[in-house]
């Protein structure tokens, strides 16, 4: 709006002959110009590279992938700051006392699970199903030089090893092989060479001023970039050989990946984020209003949206603006009797051509409604606010103060609309500095009640639902011109592009940042504005590739 709207965990170690175990990692700035146009064409902007910590969900899918975990154990960990909206903004990701807490507390059910049959424990290595007492101390660092460098996603270093077999003999102690084992676990859980992607790079020969990341953390980018998770064998053995010290050695492993059934975990887990659809099976809704909406119904929204964008972007190889004004979308019996659509039975998702008079593309689907939509009223400043936000990354300053008061959603009595009830915060000045870009896309979606259904009149009024698309001259009838505007407008793809490059890059774009901005949208422009080629092009940018002369 105008004026007024609106732990440390120590013991970190390098492979640098500059630097010993204990030295923590070196802090790269990579700051750059602030203007997109002082980016010189053949110049190195290697953006900033901030220690990033793991986030539950990639927590979670690496102790699958190292230790066959599936409980999903980081679930009961401290929610992560929203930051950068994916909850990986590496300037956010702090350890409190309770995380550290509850840190161990995971750890230690990891371990016991890991090493609670013989099964269990004959999975870290086989020479654990029947180990004998003569073989135990053999058989813990045969589990360990195996376990570690995985945990630790690099080679040991020397004396490594030995230090985690002393961990297995304390906990040995008086007590059993399983709980030695276990006792190493643990410990690897809890060291920030698992918890931490520490990077230190390694010189580069021609630019003196700047460092690479080493096979290992170009191999640890890509895999949490594309996959959430540690670097699988094909990429380990590649960054041992070497393959990943160049652009092309890394794009075809991005392809190679991107093939993976990993890279979709990865692609719904942002999109849960980026869009209004992740709390759709909690919703709550009048039952007498909406008799037909449930909770239900609501999961089924959500994977409805998730589908579509699955299909959009693996199967057809689609665009940001296909993904917006696809002509049709996914649905089950359930979902598709909640819309009024017929011919479609069972529980398995089909696809259903949309009636495109009513809806067309993601933004019209009933989820990302019922979504931006907070109560059993449709608010058209919530509704446009989430557009100009997520989709075309136009912040709106929450108000404050006096000004909080003026702002409040009117009484549902005091009009027969939303355009009515609303129409008083473009009036006042005050307000009207911020709602003259919510309101017009608010009330282009009119059309949809609180739970999402297409209607064409409120309390027996028709709905008037013009609009237009902020930052452009494009007016608006309803929201089907509002979806064709919106996917035609370079704001839309640009702000798209810098939503995969926070994520994919663990941090909030500065101003410093605007070279890197500016190589991700370029790109994304270059290839026709296709979803799947932008992930690919995000390992290609000087910020994927490169790291700042580092302070000490």
């Amino acid at each position: 709006m105008a004026s007024g709207c609106t732990g440390d965990l120590g013991g970190f170690r390098s492979d640098d002959s500059d630097s010993t175990p204990n030295d923590p990692p070196p802090t790269s700035t990579g700051t750059g110009p602030t203007d997109p146009a002082a980016c010189e064409d053949g110049a190195v902007y290697p953006g900033r590279a901030p220690l990033r910590r793991l986030t539950r969900f990639e927590y979670n899918k690496t102790v699958r992938d190292l230790l066959g975990d599936t409980t999903e154990p980081a679930v009961s960990l401290p929610s992560e700051d929203v930051g950068n909206g994916f909850g990986n903004d590496a300037d956010t990701l702090s350890v409190s006392s309770l995380l550290a807490e509850q840190l161990g507390t995971v750890a230690e059910g990891i371990a016991k699970r890991a090493t609670a049959t013989p099964e269990a424990l004959a999975k870290l290595d086989p020479c654990a199903r029947s180990v004998t007492a003569e073989g135990e101390q053999a058989c813990a660092r045969t589990i360990i030089e195996r376990l570690a460098p995985l945990a630790y996603r690099r080679p040991l270093a020397a004396g490594e090893a030995d230090e985690l077999l002393a961990l297995y003999s304390a906990g040995r102690t008086d007590a059993t092989f399983d709980a030695g084992i276990a006792t190493v676990i643990e410990g690897l859980l809890q060291s920030p060479d698992f918890l931490y992607r520490i990077e230190y790079g390694t010189p580069d020969p021609e630019r003196p001023e700047l460092r690479r990341p080493t096979g290992d953390e170009m191999a640890t980018r890509l895999s949490y970039l594309l996959w959430g998770t540690m670097p699988d064998e094909d990429l380990r053995v590649a960054a041992q050989a070497g393959e990943l010290s160049t652009k092309e050695g890394v794009r075809a492993h991005a392809e190679r990946m991107l093939e993976d059934p990993r890279s979709r975990v990865t692609v719904r887990y942002f999109f849960d984020n980026l869009l209004p659809i992740s709390s759709l099976a909690d919703l709550e809704r009048n039952a007498e209003s909406f008799p037909t909406f449930s909770r239900t119904i609501g999961s089924l929204m959500h994977e409805e949206t998730q589908r579509l964008l699955e299909h959009e972007i693996f199967e057809q190889n689609g665009t940001w603006a296909s993904v917006l004004t696809a002509p049709y979308t996914f649905m089950n019996g359930p979902l598709a009797a909640f819309y009024g659509v017929s011919g479609v039975t069972g529980d398995d998702f089909q696809k259903v051509q949309l009636d495109t008079t009513q809806r067309l593309g993601l933004l019209t689907q009933a989820g990302m409604m019922a979504g931006t939509t907070h109560s059993n009223n449709t608010n058209p400043v919530v509704r446009g606010a989430f557009v100009l936000d997520k989709l075309m990354c136009q912040k709106i300053p929450l108000p404050t103060g006096d000004i909080l008061e003026r702002v409040k959603p009117p009484d549902p009595y005091t009009g027969a609309t939303a355009r009515d009830r609303f129409s008083q915060h473009s009036k006042d000045p005050v307000c009207a500095g911020c709602h003259q870009f919510m309101d017009p896309v608010g009330f282009a979606l009119e059309n949809y009640d609180a739970v999402g259904l297409f209607r064409t009149t409120e309390n027996d009024v028709p709905i008037d639902a013009s609009g237009g698309v902020p930052g452009t001259d494009i007016k608006v009838n309803g929201p089907i011109e509002l979806v064709q505007g919106l996917a035609q407008t370079e704001a839309v793809q640009n702000c798209f592009a810098t939503h995969w490059a926070e994520y994919g890059y663990g941090l909030t774009l500065r101003a410093g940042d605007a070279c890197t901005k500016k190589a991700v949208t370029d790109a994304f422009k270059a290839s026709g504005y296709n979803v799947k080629q932008l992930l690919i092009e995000l390992t290609q940018t000087d910020a994927f590739h490169y790291m700042a002369a580092q302070e000490e």
